[in-house]
């Protein structure tokens, strides 16, 4: 299909004359008419002003003025529709109060569900835990053994299945017997929703013990 852009880049070149002597003889920017000939109608002026041109373009190259300017206006009309078209739909998302209320009730909601979902996993998942003493393979040389550590907060505590004290930050200690066969100290934490944690420690009983 024969456009404007088309009709009057193949006369040019079929005389033979160059961008720069149509613009000099037609007083039209070579930028112009160069956009002219790919129809790049962003790069051009309003379409009064573009009509102008190529009246003079078809002028100069002995073309049919009327068939120039009726295919201009076919071309530069669709590429107008197409740009209206675009411009509706960025009128459709056009920011307004109603939009700014709605976005801020989804955050707000995001928001909740994220504490919700964190404080959901802070009451699953297991309790932590750390033993402060007795250090690993530690050497016993009495009959009793000083426990103590570190849990989750609210977490209760059994040592070597013996009960332990805790405070409210989680601190625990407890006084376990020693016997002759005892190897390790294996402290167990229980959170509220039953989850636990256990963690134990290897020792070494003196055989003076």
């Amino acid at each position: 299909m024969i456009t404007v852009g088309r009709y009057l880049k193949e006369e040019r070149v079929k005389q033979g004359k160059l961008i720069a002597e149509l613009s000099r003889e037609t007083r039209i920017k070579m930028e112009f008419i160069k956009a002219i000939e790919k129809e790049n109608w962003t790069a051009l002026p309003d379409y009064s002003v573009v009509v102008g041109f190529v009246k003079n373009l078809a002028s100069y190259l002995d073309l049919d003025r009327e068939r120039a300017v009726a295919l201009l206006r076919r071309d530069y009309v669709h590429v107008k529709k197409e740009v209206g078209r675009k411009s509706k739909i960025l009128t459709m998302f056009k920011w307004n109060p109603q939009m700014t209320f709605g976005i801020g009730f989804i955050l707000i909601i995001l928001t909740l569900l994220g504490y919700l979902g964190y404080q959901y996993y802070r009451f699953t998942r297991p309790p932590k835990i750390e033993i402060i003493a007795p250090s690993e393979e530690q050497v016993i040389y009495e009959n009793e053994l000083y426990v103590y550590g570190i849990a989750s907060k609210g977490a209760s505590v059994e040592v070597n299945e013996q009960p332990a004290q805790v405070d409210e930050n989680g601190n625990f200690s407890t006084i376990i017997k020693v016997l002759p066969e005892t190897s390790s100290v294996r402290v167990v934490a229980k959170s509220r929703m039953g989850k636990e944690m256990v963690v134990e420690r290897k020792i070494i009983v003196s055989k003076t013990n």
